[in-house]
């Protein structure tokens, strides 16, 4: 008997704009919708299938009137992967806080009030760091006159 999630051998008996018709072994037959032939993008189904190719494919309904949906992808092994998952970042370590060369401390711990101090004080800082550099590369700061062009 038929069942959801049979995983069986079928020959393509037809094409058409959105799927192909596949004969299953017991003499019925089903449908292969455009969008369950591949993984990828399907533009044309005569790309990837031809009639009276076999192919492997997985019941994925059955509706009350007897037709029967299938799926070429979904037949398919699942690919291994050779990379295990990147790590999330509940699994990476802490980093430190380059600019400020200090760790992150976290925001629960701190206050409304401190976080804005250590805001306004990072900026004054970052701010002091800025006028200073740009004193020294530009030969004393912008000066409003013009540029010497005539």
């Amino acid at each position: 008997m038929l069942e959801i999630g049979a995983v069986l051998e079928g020959k393509v008996t037809g094409l058409t704009a959105f799927g192909a018709f596949v004969s299953l072994p017991d003499g019925k037959s089903g449908m292969v919708h455009i969008s369950e032939v591949s993984n990828g993008f399907v533009k044309d189904i005569k790309d990837f299938l031809k009639e009276g190719q076999e192919v492997k494919v997985k019941v994925v309904g059955i509706s009350e009137d007897g037709k029967i949906s299938l799926s070429i992808r979904k037949a398919e092994a699942p690919a291994k992967k050779d990379n295990p998952r990147p790590p999330r970042k509940a699994d990476k370590p802490p980093r430190a806080n380059v600019w400020q060369g200090q760790p992150k401390q976290s925001k629960e711990a701190m206050s409304f009030e401190d976080m804005m101090a250590r805001f306004k004080q990072v900026s004054d800082e970052k701010m002091t760091d800025l006028k200073r550099n740009s004193d020294s590369k530009h030969g004393g700061g912008y000066s409003r006159r013009g540029s010497g062009r005539n």
